[in-house]
């Protein structure tokens, strides 16, 4: 019965890996579009799924998304829990927390995907500047705004040294670690975890600007981060290469999800 309730997580987790790297693939071409100036497309997570939702099948593949952000949000869960057994508290703990965490971004994936399949939703939205007005509006919001970018601003600084020290190996088992398949593998780790951090620590800083200066309308999600980045010296060549990033993430995910166990 454990046995196989393990095969029916690793299963749900090889799914939604798929579908996690199909996102980033399709964010990466968005982004990779933008840096050769074309601004009609959202490099985004709900702009990649809108755009996905335009290709041959799009219906289908935008629920098969949306199917398999949801159970990637239940194995990130159940493996952060389950995986844990024997470990300390603390250690359980910390990793139920860092499921929940990432469960709760594959889940807002997810709802992306089901709203542009339903015809609720996509296109670009406006929601993240007036979302942080109205924190800002309530008693300490700014200081909130400031410590929420602060963090995020963190995160990307782990994904980066997540790249860096190369941390990142421990999710691929030994056999695809070796020759060319796990040169390959590193180097879609490498990079794609460095330009998950970099486009990250662009967002937190948007959200730490727009505290510092009680302007709501400076923050923005991935968007608008991808485009301050164009806007910077050499902006195209330095939004070529985080696009090439993100679409290396992708394909790392993929490399993670035809493991035996992906976890």
């Amino acid at each position: 019965m454990n046995a196989d309730r393990h095969d029916a997580m690793d299963t749900a987790g090889r799914i939604g890996l798929v579908a996690y790297g199909v996102v980033h693939l399709m964010v990466g071409w968005l982004a990779l579009q933008l840096a050769f100036g074309d601004r009609s497309g959202e490099a985004s997570s709900s702009g990649a799924v809108q755009e996905l939702s335009e290709q041959p099948l799009g219906g289908f593949l935008v629920w098969a998304v949306a199917i398999g952000m949801f159970l990637l949000a239940i194995w990130r869960i159940l493996d952060g829990i389950l995986g844990h057994a024997t470990d300390d508290d603390s250690d359980r703990l910390k990793a139920g927390a860092v499921g929940v965490g990432k469960a709760i971004l594959y889940i807002a994936v997810g709802i992306s995907a089901v709203r542009v399949a339903t015809g609720s939703g996509g296109g670009k939205g406006g929601g993240t500047d007036s979302t942080t007005a109205k924190v800002m509006d309530v008693t300490g919001g700014q200081l909130l705004v400031g410590a929420a970018g602060l963090a995020v601003i963190g995160y990307g600084a782990w994904l980066i040294y997540t790249a860096w020290s190369e941390r990142f190996l421990k999710k691929i088992d030994g056999e695809d670690q070796t020759g060319n398949t796990g040169t390959a593998f590193k180097w879609f780790g490498k990079s794609g975890y460095a330009a998950k951090g970099v486009a990250i620590g662009v967002v937190g800083g948007l959200f730490v600007y727009a505290a510092a200066t009680h302007e709501p309308q400076k923050s923005g999600g991935l968007d608008q981060a991808l485009v301050e980045v164009l806007d910077q010296p050499f902006g195209p060549v330095l939004l070529t290469l985080v696009a090439l990033g993100i679409a290396a993430y992708g394909l790392f995910a993929f490399a993670r999800a035809k493991q035996d166990s992906p976890s």
